[in-house]
């Protein structure tokens, strides 16, 4: 639709006019992780191991960021992903944060192009993009647990949502993180997160630690153990970060 288009050119004109013209401590970073499978909340998304690049921009608690994933195989389940986001944290005194970002999902190789906002291929069918708005408050060293929502507003005809709390801690020299995540679900739309009730569809612990290969070389390696309870699957991702 055409109020998407807008708002999308507004929204990251906005950012990137605040974030590099007014601001002096901008930082760009970018970053590739290698996964041994794409699992996203507890959702199985492709039977491949899965390149997944990012570019970050950030600027005085505004990030900017496009994330992708493409599937090391030819299987025809590999999915292809591409996410535009934008974010702003603000941290209190005590150490608390709240942080919101916008999401923008898209999949090159789902058969529908990327300035498809208003079904123009398929007036039955969805545009390219889905929209989603998320809030998370980070309660501090003291106590640090996360609690995290999202909301499908855009191209979701159940109009999603997912919510998570998240426990991090550090064991010696090991980041352990132990996460529950659930989804009420929705019946106009339940293939987003399987289900069309409220169930808990994501749980486990992501293990990190930096393995050292050389003097001046450390390298990133996280391993995820993930139940799905909805669907009684679970998996074991090994994951690199470049």
């Amino acid at each position: 639709m055409k109020k998407a288009k807008l708002f999308s050119l507004l929204f990251f004109t906005i950012f990137f006019n605040y974030g590099i013209y007014a601001q002096s401590d901008v930082s760009l970073e970018t970053n590739v992780d290698f996964v041994s499978r794409y699992v996203w909340r507890g959702l199985n998304i492709g039977d491949a191991p899965s390149a997944q690049p990012s570019i970050t921009l950030s600027a005085s608690g505004f990030s900017f960021g496009v994330w992708g994933a493409y599937g090391l195989s030819n299987n025809a389940t590999a999915t292809d992903e591409i996410d535009i986001w934008a974010s702003y944290a603000h941290e209190f005194e005590n150490s608390m944060s709240l942080s919101f970002i916008v999401t923008d999902y898209t999949f090159p190789n789902s058969g529908v192009k990327f300035f498809n906002f208003n079904n123009y291929d398929n007036a039955d069918g969805h545009g390219g993009h889905t929209l989603e708005a998320g809030a998370s408050l980070a309660f501090g060293e003291k106590l640090p647990l996360t609690l995290s929502a999202y909301y499908n507003f855009y191209n979701d005809a159940g109009s999603n949502s997912y919510f998570q709390i998240d426990y991090s801690t550090n064991i010696k020299e090991v980041s352990l993180d132990l996460f529950c995540g659930a989804s009420p679900g929705s019946e106009d739309n339940p293939g987003c997160y399987g289900t069309d009730k409220f169930n808990v569809i994501n749980i486990g612990a992501k293990v990190s630690k930096e393995v050292k290969v050389t003097e001046d070389f450390s390298l990133p390696v996280f391993v995820s153990y993930i139940i799905n309870p909805r669907t009684e699957i679970s998996y074991l991702v090994l994951g690199i970060s470049l």
